[in-house]
């Protein structure tokens, strides 16, 4: 009788959760665009109805929220994966900054850091979104430059702010203050008891607009000489890391203190990659290489294929339990073996994504207790090879023999930092752009860097990114992102693209730092194991681990250090629950939302329509037709 109204119970929860939306489902035939501003939406949808596909309605929205400053700027990452269906393949796109001339550990080191810095010149990888948004125009769309910029113009030469980010400005602008051109652009009222915009204000952006001008120029003059559409955009490439745009960003970050050069500019390039993926149940889930927190999701998935997590019940303790467990094993491993794949050494990601691996992996999760002291585990067997790290494990305090207990020397278990700072930095920057058309294409993108407070370069209008605080100094943390000028940083940023029987499935993606695998986790599991529909599952309660090293915030070990067991829920979460989670040894905080923005689009083969799901969690928006 017990074990019948424990079902019951939670299936009348599931139930109660699910029937009801705060946000309705989006529903369209020929184009879905969601990304994390309403206007950002609006110009997705502006290019669709000019005829646009799926990866110039993309670029539009990329374009968009750089220039709206959705935590992110044109001075960042993308990286992003497209779905073909000429090809019918997934093909990733990387266009991540590297660290620039002199970024070398004993440089970060000789000024007193622990990790690169967190704000400020000297956190700045060279810019990638504007290269990878060309890139992925001149390969894959089909309009130009000039066109699917229009919207980011429009919004250049002066749009009404929103709260949120005027908000955002306003708390940071005493950093701002350090940098000349970021006040000159971001304090519209210096001098006065609010420095920043007031929401609804219009904001203009002169220097931006023209960077943007110069690029559209490049390109019109490339087709004048009869170049093709192709080649013209990479002409305004081209301006961008080897023009007079490139001398204005290095003369800017220079006087600043930074260290990007020309030469830096010039040598960095897009790179198109083969994704990683693996199948869960008959479903084939693509995610970015090493150098993203996206293989760690794929493990998760191998994990998990160990357990019945239909029968657990949604957000049972126990499913909680086996996902916190799952979490804590992928985040030990993503923490020591993810980096550059560019660089040696070779990161053992066969080994990381083997079934065997995941299978002996989930043979340590305890049913009753959380495991604090979990540690990497050894993928290289599963990959033919002999792990060289072994000795630099047993310093960490890490033994590999799975049949010893893994031990964490105190300082991997521990964190000062109070709760409020611990979750800013763990949620710190990005936004998604999901799209797709009734022609097949799919793009998923989650762009970030260069988020408020940011350093603008010079008179460029541009952003710098913060993404170098993302690598190391000490190769006992991992040995695979260690800090060099050329290398990338082990990233959080993880779009997201799923078939099923060879046919488009999902796209899926959502901000938030290290919680963004973790929330995209949880989605996906909503759907395909619960039966929820696209905006149930993104609206639906999640958790979030602590029990991680934080990937953004703070420049000494202290600040990044996890926090053993910490485990934040929905305040909704039952009592019943709340008391075996404390049994097992969790240390729970609660909050009303904590599915994270998750931005997503369903494929309704059997209706032939696409649903799109956008969070209620901020400003995220989609428009569909």
């Amino acid at each position: 009788m017990k074990h019948l109204l424990l079902l019951l119970s939670i299936f009348l929860g599931f139930q109660l959760h699910a029937q009801t939306t705060q946000k309705p489902v989006l529903h369209g035939k020929n184009w879905m665009a969601i990304t994390g501003k309403p206007l950002a939406a609006t110009a997705g949808s502006m290019v669709f109805q000019k005829g646009g596909n799926a990866v110039d309605a993309a670029c539009a929205m990329l374009a968009a929220t750089c220039t709206m400053w959705d935590v992110l700027s044109w001075g960042g990452e993308t990286q992003a994966l497209i779905y073909n269906p000429k090809t019918k393949k997934v093909i990733a796109i990387n266009a991540m900054g590297v660290a620039p001339t002199g970024a070398t550990a004993d440089f970060f080191k000789s000024k007193g850091y622990s990790f690169p810095p967190e704000y400020g010149p000297l956190a700045a990888t060279t810019p990638g979104t504007p290269g990878g948004l060309c890139y992925m125009l001149a390969q894959y769309g089909t309009m130009s430059l000039a066109q699917v910029l229009e919207p980011a113009m429009q919004l250049a030469a002066g749009y009404p702010m929103e709260a949120q980010t005027a908000n955002s400005i306003e708390r940071g602008k005493e950093r701002i203050k350090q940098w000349p051109y970021s006040k000159k652009v971001l304090l519209t009222h210096l001098g006065e008891g609010r420095e920043a915009p007031h929401a609804g204000e219009i904001f203009v952006q002169k220097d931006l607009l023209q960077t943007l001008q110069k690029m559209v120029d490049a390109e019109r003059a490339a087709l004048k000489k009869g170049k093709s559409r192709r080649d013209a955009i990479m002409a305004a490439y081209d301006r961008f890391y080897k023009g007079d745009i490139a001398k204005e960003f290095v003369r800017g970050s220079k006087e600043q203190g930074g260290l990007i050069t020309m030469q830096d500019l010039a040598r960095w390039k897009v790179i198109e990659e083969e994704p990683l993926k693996v199948n869960y149940k008959g479903i084939d889930v693509y995610k970015m290489q090493q150098w993203t927190q996206g293989p760690m999701l794929l493990q998760s998935l191998n994990i998990l294929e160990n357990f019945d997590l239909k029968c657990m019940g949604y957000n049972s303790a126990k499913y909680l339990h086996t996902l916190y467990q799952t979490l804590n094993l992928a985040f030990a491993d993503r923490d020591f073996y993810y980096g550059d794949p560019y660089f040696a050494p070779a990161e053992p990601i066969k080994g990381l994504l083997s079934k065997e691996y995941a299978k002996q992996r989930a043979q340590l999760i305890k049913d009753d207790k959380n495991d604090p002291f979990i540690g990497p585990g050894d993928p290289y067997p599963f990959e033919g090879r002999t792990n060289p790290y072994v000795e630099m494990l047993k310093k960490r305090g890490y033994e590999l023999d799975t049949s010893r207990r893994n031990f964490a020397p105190q300082h991997d278990v521990q964190n000062t930092l109070g709760k409020n700072e611990y979750q800013e930095k763990l949620w710190m920057g990005t936004t998604t752009v999901e799209a797709a058309d009734k022609e097949g294409w799919i793009v998923s993108i989650t762009p970030s860097g260069g988020w408020i407070p940011a350093c603008i370069a010079g008179n460029t209008g541009i952003g710098m990114s913060q993404r170098m605080q993302s690598f190391v100094l000490d190769s006992t943390l991992n040995p695979f992102n260690v800090v060099a000028p050329g290398k990338r940083p082990r990233v959080t940023l993880t779009p997201s693209i799923a078939l099923k029987e060879g046919k488009p499935f999902l796209a899926f993606g959502v901000q938030g730092g290290d919680t963004q695998d973790q929330n995209l986790l949880q989605f996906f599991l909503n759907m395909v194991e619960f039966g929820m529909n696209v905006q149930q599952a993104a609206e639906a309660a999640n958790f979030n681990s602590n029990q991680l090293w934080l990937s953004l915030g703070g420049t000494k070990t202290v600040d990044r250090k996890p926090k053993a067991g910490n485990i934040l829920l929905n305040k909704n979460t039952p009592e019943t629950v709340r008391e075996q989670l404390k049994k097992m040894g969790y240390i729970m905080t609660f909050e009303d939302r904590t599915s994270g923005p998750i931005n997503a689009i369903y494929f309704d083969w059997k209706h032939g329509s696409l649903w799109g799901g956008s969070s209620n969690y901020g400003e995220d928006y989609g428009i569909g037709w």
